[in-house]
């Protein structure tokens, strides 16, 4: 299979059948790489998220040097089956769907939700990871992770009311630098017209959320035992996964490499993506 060039809004969406269900999945990238930048890149999105919310300009300047792939979890978007339940059972998925693809070695992205099912790839299946960047996350049994939905609920409630995207304010701080990045952000979003991912329905939004509090609820997992080289970036005001399990991550993997953006909340990747995609294409590209 052949990726396509680096459009992002242009990028199709295609099919893999792994684990008894058909996963949904965007593909971008070089078609002719070398060394490090054959390897390519999958990416794993937050809570509530589909194909659509992958921020364009990251996705296309990592897919600038090599393939990328986004692809929905079971129950989101144009995936079918039901949401699962555990960070775990969407490892298991996203693993099955990486090998399906016929992908024997990536570097892989996990923002938020998708963090916490990055490190349970990496402790399951390590074998099938190169390099990984874990954004805006944080670990099992992290600080504040199990009332990420009593922090989300009012704020999702007030973009409701104030005809705002929510993620203007869990994403961002309230300063005028903060919302003037949630405002170009979520237009990027937007940019892309033709073929959009089927929304994210309230049921699967429910069933991503408890899986999020058990994650917050679990014992904490042997993230010492990690020995691939990790990146960890998020905002230093980090509202819906407090900032200081990203500083705890970078304590407890063996040679993490932790940037805090300034005046930036869980969406810092996407307030600083440019800074971010530099940072990022270095790590990956090392």
């Amino acid at each position: 299979m052949t990726p396509i060039g680096p459009d992002w809004s242009r990028a199709p969406t295609r099919y893999v059948e792994a684990a008894g269900t058909r996963f949904a999945y965007r593909l971008l990238g070089a078609e002719r790489a070398s060394g490090n930048r054959s390897v390519p890149v999958v990416m794993l999105n937050h809570w509530g998220a589909n194909l659509d919310n992958f921020d364009p300009p990251i996705v296309e300047g990592l897919a600038a040097e090599r393939p990328v792939y986004t692809i929905n979890y079971r129950g989101i978007g144009s995936s079918g089956g039901k949401a699962p339940l555990s960070v775990a059972a969407m490892a298991e998925d996203m693993i099955a769907a990486i090998r399906a693809l016929g992908l024997n070695e990536i570097d892989l992205i996990g923002f938020s939700l998708g963090g916490f099912v990055a490190q349970q790839i990496l402790l399951d299946a390590p074998d099938l990871v190169r390099r990984v960047i874990l954004t805006g996350t944080g670990p099992a049994g992290g600080v504040g992770i199990d009332k990420v939905g009593a922090i989300s609920w009012p704020l999702i409630l007030k973009g409701l009311l104030t005809f705002r995207d929510p993620k203007t304010y869990l994403f961002f701080t309230a300063s005028a630098t903060s919302r003037r990045a949630a405002k170009a952000f979520l237009g990027r979003l937007n940019i892309r017209k033709n073929d959009r991912d089927k929304a994210v329905g309230l049921g699967a939004f429910e069933r991503q959320l408890k899986a999020i509090e058990a994650w917050g609820r679990q014992a904490p997992q042997p993230l010492e035992t990690i020995s691939q080289p990790v990146l960890i970036a998020n905002g230093d005001h980090d509202i819906m996964v407090p900032s200081e399990n990203s500083r705890g991550l970078a304590r407890r993997i063996p040679g993490a490499e932790l940037i805090l953006y300034p005046d930036a909340g869980h969406g810092g990747i996407f307030q600083f993506h440019e800074a971010f995609l530099s940072k990022a294409r270095e790590f990956l590209t090392a």
